[in-house]
C-alpha cells in the first residue's frame, strides 16, 4: 500500500471508529481497489464486508467478492437496509451522478447506520491557487478525450466542493455529519503564511452581503459555509467525511 493512499484510508477507518457501530459490522465497500480498507477495517471491527467496484480484476482478498457494478448508470444491487457501514474512498469524483450514489447508499443502510467517504479536497489553498491561475483544482488537470483512465487521477470528472457534498448528504437524508482531512499540504501552509489573514477579512465581508443582500447564508446553512474556510480544510490534502443515516 502506498503511503500516499494510506493516509486516505487510515483517516477513513478512523471515522468509521468513531461512528459507535454494532458488534459484528456488516460493511460494503464501494470501489475497494485491492481491499486494503477492508484489512485495515478488520482489524478495528468484528465485520463482514462485501464490496462492489467496476471491475473484479484489483481486488487481493481472496475471501471477498466483487460485484461488478457501473455506477453511472446502475443502482447498487443491495436490498434496503442491509447494511450498517459503507465506506465510499476515492470514487465519488470519477462518477457522473455522485448525488443518486449517496442516496442509494442512505436507501441500503440500517437505520443508524454509517457512511464514510472520502475525496479530494478542492478547497485547500494549493488547489484554490490552481484553479484561479490555470483553471483546474488540484487532482483534476485537462482530461484525455476518449483515453482517460477510470482508476486514475485521469478519471477524476467530478470535482465537489465541501459544501456541496455536505448538502448532497443531508438533502439525501443523513445527519450528525463529522469532516476532517487526511494530511496537511505543505504547499498549503506555504500559502496560509500569506493568505490567511486577507481571506479572513474578505471572506467576512463576503458573508455579511450574502447575509444581508442575497439572503443565501442563513441559521441551517451558515455553520458549513464558515466550514469552508476553516484552518483544516484550507490546508488539508483530503476530505474525510462520517455520517449517520
Amino acid at each position: 500500500m502506498g503511503l500516499s493512499i494510506d493516509k486516505i484510508l487510515q483517516a477513513a477507518a478512523n471515522m468509521a471508529g468513531t461512528m459507535r457501530l454494532p458488534s459484528p459490522v456488516r460493511h460494503l465497500d464501494i470501489g475497494p481497489g485491492h481491499g486494503d480498507l477492508i484489512e485495515i477495517l478488520r482489524t478495528k471491527f468484528n465485520l463482514t464486508s462485501d464490496a462492489c467496484d467496476y471491475t473484479d480484476k484489483l481486488m487481493h482478498l481472496k475471501d471477498v467478492r466483487i460485484d461488478i457494478v457501473d455506477l453511472n448508470v446502475d443502482k447498487l444491487p443491495y436490498g434496503d437496509g442491509s447494511y450498517d457501514l459503507v465506506t465510499c474512498t476515492e470514487v465519488l469524483e470519477h462518477l457522473e451522478h455522485y448525488r443518486e450514489t449517496i442516496r442509494e447508499v442512505h436507501r441500503i443502510l440500517k437505520s443508524d447506520g454509517a457512511f464514510v467517504l472520502t475525496t479530494p479536497n478542492i478547497l485547500n489553498l494549493k488547489s484554490r491557487i490552481r484553479f484561479m491561475v490555470i483553471g483546474f483544482y488540484n487532482l483534476f488537470g485537462p482530461l484525455h478525450f476518449n483515453e482517460s483512465e477510470l482508476h486514475s487521477t485521469g478519471g477524476h470528472i467530478n470535482p465537489i466542493g465541501l459544501y456541496f457534498l455536505v448538502h448532497s448528504l443531508l438533502d439525501a437524508g443523513f445527519k450528525d455529519i463529522q469532516v476532517t482531512v487526511d494530511k496537511k499540504q505543505g504547499t498549503s501552509i506555504f500559502w496560509l503564511l500569506f493568505l490567511y489573514l486577507p481571506i479572513k477579512f474578505f471572506f467576512t465581508f463576503t458573508k455579511r452581503r450574502e447575509i444581508k443582500r442575497y439572503q443565501t447564508i442563513d441559521r441551517h446553512n451558515e455553520i458549513y459555509v464558515d466550514m469552508l474556510n476553516r484552518l483544516d480544510i484550507l490546508l488539508g490534502r483530503t476530505l474525510v467525511i462520517g455520517c449517520k443515516k
